[in-house]
């Protein structure tokens, strides 16, 4: 047996093996940190608008006008306010925040396998474990859950990039990257999708979203350890062929005894500013649009729970086709060298930020016209899958060897906007009118503006000196003669 599934193994490509496995981690990963966006809009008692908002707000779909207006779906069982429904969506990032650096050390010392393994393995089993907390804790049970939800998922993005480090070649960065990172959009489609489905159709209601997620997070799991290794040495089925590319690919960039952290080199860079910035920025809107979009499609526009999750999901689809596209081309045009890495990642990074804000300001002024409204949308998010070959791949870029720590440091600090977006639409979207969440877009819209602009000011495509442990030994050779003269 073991020979056929080594000799089986040995014919396929086994970065691609890691670029599927990492895109399943992603799908999961955000589809149980999303899916109670959907859910919680069968979870919590519909809220009443009164005469004094009836003007700001949508009509009902295929109904008469109500001077009391109700949601579009069933009656829930907890009376949370929104106040209290953006605490619950947004405690998720308060434990997120937390590992992203120590998950970015482990990575980088021990390796990915279990630090990634492990994080999606705990999320899945939490996520199995809510519709029992809210039963017993209500709505404090419920957020704690999600804050070691997010205290196991905060290892991920950073053990994902270490990986990919050092099975990802240079010239194929985009393309793979672009593979494993859609599962994003897709996890998100997953999520609003299926929750939707399950919702209509199951007959336990909303747990069976949590249970559904979860168990396709624990059959990851297994699969995972079984398939993936840290890095091509380890691998006991790679092709000698494969082994041999990847080596010479990679070995000029990443190397296995690096020394320790630089980071007064890191925080001297304008490079890892001009990174931090736009990952602020694009967090920002990302956070935004996934997490409150399927309200606003329920609560806004009035759309069924349903076709709220068609809908939400929609674009994320288009963006998971264009950033295919968008990866590939920027691959061919950077290899060919029609485009310098450097401007790649700054033209992808400005159509991702200034295009989907110019959209969502649209979406904002079209009023209750629902297909003006969503094809706004569509289009805004569909270009923020150009983030990947713009934003997302930038710290590989500057430091294979410390990619994991740069993913943490980036990644861990913009994702403190996922504490702040949920609980600031919810103060300014307490009656959900058209006019309080054009107030949330122009907002987004501004941190879009700025953010980029930092970005086209001072990023860079290129490895920067202190990836290289030659020029930190010298470097640390030149302060010990100073010190000693």
């Amino acid at each position: 047996m073991l020979p056929t599934w080594a000799g089986c193994c040995v014919r396929i490509q086994q970065r691609w093996i890691f670029a599927i496995m990492g895109f399943l981690a992603l799908f999961n990963a955000y589809a149980m940190r999303i899916c109670l966006s959907i859910a919680i809009t069968e979870m919590v008692v519909p809220l009443n608008i009164t005469e004094e908002f009836i003007d700001d707000t949508c009509s009902e779909l295929a109904s008469k006008q109500l001077t009391n207006v109700t949601m579009a779906h069933g009656s829930g069982i907890y009376e949370w306010s929104e106040y209290t429904q953006g605490i619950i969506l947004s405690s998720f990032y308060w434990g997120y925040v937390i590992t992203h650096l120590p998950g970015g050390l482990l990575a980088e010392k021990f390796g990915g396998k279990y630090t990634l393994g492990i994080g999606i393995f705990l999320t899945a089993i939490f996520t199995v474990l809510v519709p029992i907390a809210v039963k017993w804790g209500d709505s404090t049970a419920l957020i704690i859950l999600r804050v070691l939800m997010g205290f196991s998922g905060g290892v991920i993005f950073p053990a994902l990039n270490v990986m990919t480090a050092h099975w990802v070649p240079p010239q194929e960065l985009s393309l793979i990257t672009a593979v494993i990172f859609i599962g994003v959009d897709l996890g998100i489609i997953g999520a609003t999708t299926i929750s939707g489905l399950i919702l209509r159709y199951s007959l336990i209601g909303w747990p069976g979203v949590f249970y559904f997620f979860g168990g396709m997070g624990i059959l990851w799991f297994l699969l995972w350890v079984i398939l993936c290794y840290n890095d091509p040495e380890e691998h006991p089925f790679i092709s000698e062929k494969e082994a041999d590319y990847l080596r010479e690919a990679l070995e000029e960039y990443t190397h296995k005894n690096t020394p320790s952290v630089p980071w007064s080199y890191i925080f001297k860079s304008p490079s890892f500013w001009a990174l931090l910035a736009v990952q602020i920025g694009h967090d920002w809107g990302l956070y935004t649009l996934v997490t409150d979009l399927p309200k606003y499609m329920s609560s806004v526009l009035k759309f069924s729970v349903e076709y709220n999750g068609y809908l939400s999901s929609l674009p994320n689809l288009c963006s998971v086709l264009y950033c295919l596209f968008i990866s590939w081309a920027t691959d061919k045009m950077i290899t060919s060298k029609c485009v310098s890495k450097t401007n790649a990642r700054k033209i992808n990074t400005t159509i991702s930020t200034i295009a989907p804000a110019l959209f969502i300001i649209g979406a904002s002024y079209a009023g209750c016209d629902r297909v003006a409204v969503v094809v706004m949308f569509t289009l805004g998010v569909t270009l923020m899958g150009s983030s990947l070959p713009g934003i997302k791949v930038n710290s590989l870029d500057l430091s294979p060897n410390y990619a994991g720590t740069l993913m943490a440091l980036t990644n861990g600090i913009a994702s403190l906007t996922g504490i702040l977006t949920p609980y600031l639409v919810g103060v300014l979207t307490p009656n959900q009118t058209l006019s309080e969440w054009r107030l949330v877009f122009w907002i987004v819209f501004c941190i879009f503006f700025i953010t980029n602009t930092i970005f086209i000011l001072f990023a860079s495509g290129d490895v920067q000196d202190w990836n290289d442990p030659k020029f930190l030994k010298d470097e640390d050779d030149k302060k010990i003669a100073k010190n000693k003269a």
